[in-house]
């Protein structure tokens, strides 16, 4: 198959991205990305371009980036391309209606237009809204995002389930838990943290810290979607978790634990508007249909990720003075 991949410079894409070539070689992969701030050309600067993987740098919005690829003959798209930052949906969601909606769009309209035989649409649990104390997201559930990403990510989730409907397009849709692990752009909360510690600088938590989230290594999300793009049915719906709950509080005590610095490094923060207290994933659809659990305990997977950003210092300094992008 030649698969279109868009966004695989970002950090879930380009996890991705190595995983697939490894245990999938005999596919060939495009990796379509704009390489906005969020993408960074380092996460793979060792994998080397060749008759199962090229890159092309643009933007998913753009019909005329679009056309060419398509006219390749694309047998199957893998869409991880968007905006995802909640504090800077908050701030200007402009760009995130431009890329999660209407890049989605585009996206889906040249599949349609080439027979694509394989669409999978990555989304997120925050285009459920948030839950209470108990219980979980099902893929039943009605979508009630409260931020101007996550109502972004529920419009696309909406708009492919609608080519599935009216056109027949032949889409599967994911929505995974928080993500965390090599290659994670540090304005999120974990490499955030972590690269913070590591130079003694305050650790900021918004409000008590008490906010919940299920959190996933991000290989085995990978897993997960490899899974499903080759075996999921279409037209479903299928939620990926991690079984690793935890307070935002207890993820930051563990982080300091491993590294062996002082809490008092820890300073709360105003909270973010409109933060959504607690989200949990029902994944038994995926276990029961398909197979998939989680494989890396949250123990163990953080130890992992604290250990590459502490190997990969070069990697992450470069972002934080910008010298990332000049390639």
């Amino acid at each position: 198959m030649k698969i279109l991949v868009t966004g695989g410079y970002g950090f879930i894409g380009s996890n991705f991205v190595r995983y697939f070539l490894s245990r999938y070689p005999e596919h060939q992969l495009i990796n379509l990305d704009k390489l906005t701030y969020a993408g960074n050309p380092h996460n793979l600067e060792d994998i080397q371009e060749g008759e199962n993987y090229r890159f092309i740098r643009g933007d998913i919005s753009d019909p005329k980036v679009l056309g060419p690829i398509f006219e390749e003959g694309i047998d199957g798209v893998i869409h991880f391309a968007a905006e995802s930052h909640v504090d800077r949906s908050i701030e200007d969601a402009a760009v995130f209606v431009q890329t999660n909606v209407m890049g989605t769009y585009q996206l889906l309209e040249f599949a349609r237009l080439y027979k694509v035989s394989r669409f999978l649409h990555i989304s997120t649990d925050e285009v459920y809204g948030e839950l209470g104390h108990e219980g979980a997201f099902t893929e039943e559930m009605p979508l009630q995002p409260n931020s101007p990403y996550a109502a972004s990510k529920a419009a696309s989730d909406l708009m492919v389930k609608a080519y599935f409907r009216t056109h027949r397009l032949p889409v599967v849709i994911t929505r995974c838990s928080n993500n965390y692990g090599p290659y994670q752009f540090p304005e999120k909360l974990i490499p955030l943290m972590i690269t913070n510690a590591v130079r003694d600088l305050p650790l900021p938590v918004y409000g008590d810290g008490q906010n919940v989230r299920d959190w996933i290594y991000v290989l085995d999300h990978c897993r997960a979607l490899a899974k499903i793009f080759f075996e999921g049915k279409e037209g479903e719906v299928y939620n990926i978790g991690g079984n690793g709950e935890r307070t935002n509080l207890e993820v930051v005590h563990r982080i300091l634990a491993y590294l062996k610095k002082p809490e008092s490094l820890i300073t709360f923060v105003k909270d973010r508007p409109g933060h959504d207290f607690r989200y949990a994933m029902d994944f038994s659809k995926l276990r029961d249909s398909l197979g998939w659990e989680p494989e890396v305990p949250f123990e163990e997977g953080i130890e992992k990720t604290v250990d590459w950003y502490l190997t990969h210092r070069d990697w992450w300094e470069a972002i934080l003075d910008g010298t990332y992008q000049n390639g």
